[in-house]
């Protein structure tokens, strides 16, 4: 993955969520890539972006957010050693090598937080390109999840469990 000298990926501050929401509010509203309420509201986005996760971040480029991403840990117990992420980049700047760059970021930055493996619980199989992506970063589809998302346009459709250990062999 090359780097993107000019993006500055950091960790997100209260004040960011403003600039933030219209994106997260947007593909939520769009429904076709995140299992989340597409009527969420802005106190509930707020709460699960940036209250809940164990942290998250930032993408932007002077001064202009262009995307962005948290880290949670994915399961209790015998399963927190394994952590989730996700991502979403502004309307303006897709294309542009965000994603891979917010996903290169937060494996580092998982193994900091103490995390061995990062888990994608559903990625949608109409979302081709994010699935191209996590492959050529190393992601593996380990679970196909059957009719397992319910698309606006294209109804019932599969869901990949995607996963990738991070820590040494």
């Amino acid at each position: 993955m090359q780097a993107l000298p000019d993006i500055v990926i950091r960790r997100a501050e209260a004040g960011d969520f403003d600039a933030l929401w219209p994106a997260l509010r947007d593909v939520f509203r769009a429904g076709e890539t995140y299992a989340v309420d597409r009527n969420i509201s802005r106190e509930d986005t707020q709460a699960m972006w940036m209250q809940t996760p164990r942290a998250t971040y930032v993408a932007e480029r002077g001064g202009t957010l262009l995307g962005t991403y948290f880290i949670k840990t994915n399961q209790a117990g015998g399963g927190a050693h394994v952590c989730n992420c996700g991502y979403v980049v502004t309307g303006a700047a897709r294309g542009q090598g965000i994603a891979g760059a917010m996903c290169a970021h937060s494996q580092i930055e998982a193994v900091a937080l103490g995390y061995q493996a990062m888990q994608f619980n559903c990625v949608v199989s109409t979302n081709v390109g994010a699935i191209r992506l996590w492959q050529r970063l190393g992601y593996e589809t380990v679970g196909l999840l059957p009719r397992a998302f319910d698309h606006p346009r294209e109804g019932l459709i599969d869901a990949q469990v995607m996963y990738k250990w991070l820590a040494g062999p």
